[in-house]
């Protein structure tokens, strides 16, 4: 029980890491702590699944090859960092179950929607703007949020690892969002 209330901490903060990336303000740490260790390890799942579709859209999608390069680091990233979670589940015995009402299911597709409407520079300066917002979110989450909660020393080297990788992708992506700026 104890290894699932440290568990639990992790990835409630993982959970809100997630939530702060797609719908900023929508889920508070109240409500996130009330969400069963499955429901969050699948919300963990949920938000890299997430930006693996939002990175393969861009391969497809990009006009640049930089912005089409982009996606590729993102799609290959978020798939390892992925698994490293699912694996820390499996390791653990937690299973995923996602929510029934997952809003944050519908905001991702209103976004891909969105980024699937535009085209050409269009689709880029979305898409990049997305991904800026996105991996910000990410990093005020983890160092408000995520770090200060972890107990667990597995869930907490994870996220220690990958944490600068958070960072590299914001700068890309605002490194260029800028380029595509400035060409105009």
């Amino acid at each position: 029980m104890a290894t699932r209330h440290r568990i639990s901490g992790y990835f409630v903060s993982a959970a809100l890491a997630a939530l702060a990336c797609v719908a900023p303000l929508r889920v508070t740490h109240a409500q996130a702590a009330k969400l069963d260790d499955p429901t969050i390890i699948a919300i963990f799942d949920a938000a890299n699944t997430w930006d693996i579709e939002t990175g393969a859209l861009a391969v497809k999608k990009g006009t640049t090859k930089e912005v089409r390069d982009f996606g590729a680091m993102l799609e290959r990233d978020h798939k390892a960092v992925r698994q490293q979670g699912r694996d820390l589940a499996k390791k653990l015995g937690v299973h995923p179950t996602p929510p029934k009402d997952f809003a944050m299911a519908k905001d991702h597709a209103d976004a891909m929607k969105s980024l699937h409407s535009k085209k050409g520079k269009a689709f880029d300066r979305a898409f990049l703007e997305h991904e800026v917002a996105y991996h910000k979110a990410v990093i005020d989450a983890v160092n408000a949020t995520l770090l200060p909660a972890l107990k667990n020393e597995e869930a907490r080297a994870l996220v220690t690892k990958v944490a600068p990788a958070f960072q590299a992708h914001m700068a890309a992506a605002q490194n260029l969002l800028d380029k595509q700026i400035a060409s105009r």
